[in-house]
């Protein structure tokens, strides 16, 4: 009778040994699949950033054969796309995820992005007017503003690109679109001091400082603006505002300018030199 017991006994105690070792099995398993995500995760944020836009966007259409259905990849395709500048293809991978599981409404403001980019104005303000109200980011309302200005809609820009301004900690890309939408319809003076601003914000945003020297030159100001600048940019813009002043009609005073921005480059000045001769020829 001690033998009888004895046997289920060790019988017992084999499955559990069993069941311990299969339920260990499955933990590290689980340990390796949750290894797995992290590492998955930390390539797909290292693709989003650091890595070369094309070589990203075969990481992530590859990842897709094999998960067709995550939204998160679909996603870092979309902006994998969009940061290679192939824009066809990036508009067509939005539209597909803005129509997936797990979209939110920050993919919407993706896909004007992307029409944005391929002048396709009047489907982007439809994507942004699809956005919740309730959706309020630096990005949504840029993009609000610069549909604006493409309808010539001016006080609804203004509104947009104040709102997108307090929205943000960097606004000095967006004080720039807004300084060339006022030079665009004829504010010269608005867009002066909205080209300053930006500077202010950034005194490395070049774009900015060769749009503030157009504003200038459009009000025949000649002179160049007390900004921070290199020897370089010093001389390009001041081929800037040569051009301008020829535009203007005042042809002596670009090829002063045209003279100046020459002798001021540390290098060769090529394009002035062209510009100078074509001038003096003609």
């Amino acid at each position: 009778m001690r033998h009888l017991i004895l046997i289920p006994a060790v019988l017992a105690g084999g499955f559990g040994l069993s069941a311990c070792s299969e339920k260990g099995d499955e933990t590290v398993e689980r340990a390796f699949q949750d290894v797995n995500v992290v590492d998955e995760s930390n390539l797909n944020d290292v693709m989003l950033t650091v890595g070369d836009p094309n070589e990203a966007v075969r990481h992530f259409q590859k990842s897709l054969k094999s998960d067709p259905d995550r939204a998160d990849l679909q996603r870092g395709l979309a902006m994998s796309l969009t940061r290679a500048k192939r824009n066809t293809e990036a508009i067509s991978a939005w539209t597909k995820l803005t129509g997936m599981e797990g979209a939110k409404p920050e993919d919407s403001v993706g896909l004007a992005d992307a029409l944005i980019r391929s002048s396709e104005w009047k489907r982007a303000e439809q994507v942004l007017d699809a956005i919740p109200p309730t959706h309020e980011t630096f990005r949504r309302y840029r993009l609000e503003a610069m549909v604006a200005d493409a309808n010539k809609e001016w006080k609804k820009a203004d509104s947009f690109y104040e709102t997108s301004v307090g929205l943000t900690t960097k606004p000095a890309g967006v004080m720039n679109n807004w300084g060339y939408s006022k030079l665009t319809r004829g504010d010269f003076e608005g867009a002066e001091r909205m080209f300053g601003d930006a500077i202010r914000q950034d005194p490395s945003l070049f774009t900015a400082k060769n749009n503030l020297v157009l504003a200038r030159g459009a009000q025949r100001n000649y002179s160049l603006p007390v900004i921070p600048m290199s020897q370089s940019e010093r001389a390009q813009l001041l081929h800037t505002l040569a051009l301008s002043a020829v535009k203007q009609g005042d042809v002596t005073t670009g090829k002063t300018l045209l003279r100046e921005a020459i002798s001021t480059h540390p290098q060769h000045f090529e394009e002035a030199a062209r510009s100078l001769q074509a001038l003096e020829a003609g």
